[in-house]
């Protein structure tokens, strides 16, 4: 009897104890998603105008074609599940990466130069203009600095390395795209913002100007300088940093000077908007795409490797700079596989590509196939 008494009390206790660790959890989380770097939902005023666009349906935004974030007959269970307990195949690099570092402080105002910093995070100087796209460099793309750390060597640059920025450029509001740390350090530089309908409501909660917060719709323009204007278009992914997805839109860009023609895009899945990107803006002389964090369990909303070849051609585009890898572990691919396979597609069909160093200085008027080959020193 005595000791069904005990085990009853055993029992209680635990299930108490269970019952604290639970809301000790959900607290939490309820502390988390209330941290600054979570940014803001969008103002009634902005909802407003969200009303006005296309895209916006429902309360949140959407895709042109059907976009499930998960591949039919696969679950989140089986998602979570091979991320955290599938062992993961040289999905980090066992090395640092190699890198290459200029001197961005003092470029000649006549350079035409890309210089990529890992992931989809690069530099642009085109006619005397400066700009800067998806900057992180916190050492992590995450709400949590101990989780989805950067790969090491890759954070070959700082926020301090940087002169004063004409235009940054953000594709859409995810944490490998959207840096808290990077943006609030880069406030006293930039002039400019220009990105999709309510990422702004983030830029503004952060303390940037309003005025200097330019959030686009698809298929709108916006005239940057005499000869140089900036096309926001459309990708096929999602957005969201807290609970909710879709309050703000995702965007690539279309970048247009005196004399070319620059398709600057973000995160998409494959799919007819290339093409009819393409159509109505191309050729481009350049596009610049994400290749890598893709797995068949989420294919519609990013591109195999093989993919961003296709992507290449709807394009019409001249020559490819590959993007989204070798900075983050964000996919159960091995960290090299997507600029292999990719390189290795577009030899076979003879498309015209860029695979630089990350930091390399490269002359946006070369019209030659390179490929640095650094994943290849890091075995």
């Amino acid at each position: 009897m005595m000791l069904k008494i005990k085990l009853k009390k055993v029992l209680k206790m635990m299930g108490i104890g269970l019952l604290v660790l639970v809301l000790l959890g959900v607290g939490y989380v309820y502390w988390l998603l209330g941290q600054p770097q979570f940014g803001k939902l969008p103002s009634e005023e902005a909802l407003k105008r969200f009303e006005k666009s296309p895209q916006f349906k429902n309360g949140v935004f959407d895709n042109t074609n059907p976009t499930p974030a998960l591949t039919e007959g696969v679950s989140y269970f089986q998602v979570i599940k091979e991320f955290f307990f599938t062992k993961k195949e040289r999905n980090v690099p066992t090395q640092k990466i190699p890198t290459k570092k200029i001197d961005l402080l003092h470029l000649s105002a006549d350079e035409e130069v890309f210089v990529w910093f890992g992931h989809s995070s690069y530099f642009i100087q085109k006619e005397g203009i400066k700009i800067l796209v998806d900057p992180v460099f916190s050492g992590n793309a995450s709400p949590v600095k101990f989780t989805t750390k950067s790969f090491a060597g890759s954070d070959a640059y700082t926020v301090e390395d940087f002169p004063e920025i004409d235009y940054l450029f953000i594709s859409h509001d995810h944490w490998d795209h959207l840096d808290y740390e990077t943006v609030l350090k880069l406030k006293s530089k930039v002039k400019k913002v220009i990105t999709g309908l309510g990422v702004g409501e983030h830029f503004k909660f952060w303390g940037y100007d309003s005025l200097k917060i330019n959030e686009l719709d698809w298929h709108e323009k916006l005239d940057l300088q005499e000869n140089i204007s900036v096309t926001a278009t459309q990708g096929r992914h999602f957005s969201g940093r807290g609970l909710k997805r879709n309050t703000s839109l995702w965007v690539s860009f279309v970048l247009k000077t005196k004399n070319k023609t620059l398709f600057l895009g973000g995160d998409s899945g494959y799919d007819t908007h290339f093409k009819e990107i393409g159509y109505k803006y191309g050729p481009f002389d350049l596009a610049i795409l994400e290749c890598g964090q893709y797995d068949q369990k989420w294919k519609y909303i990013h591109m195999m490797p093989e993919e961003v070849v296709q992507a290449g051609f709807d394009l019409k585009a001249v020559k490819i700079i590959p993007v989204h890898f070798s900075k983050f572990a964000l996919a159960n691919h091995p960290w090299d596989e997507s600029i292999i396979r990719y390189s290795t597609e577009a030899k076979n069909r003879k498309q015209t590509f860029i695979a630089p160093f990350i930091g390399e200085k490269i002359n946006l008027n070369d019209s030659a196939t390179y490929e640095s080959k650094f994943w290849e020193e890091v075995r």
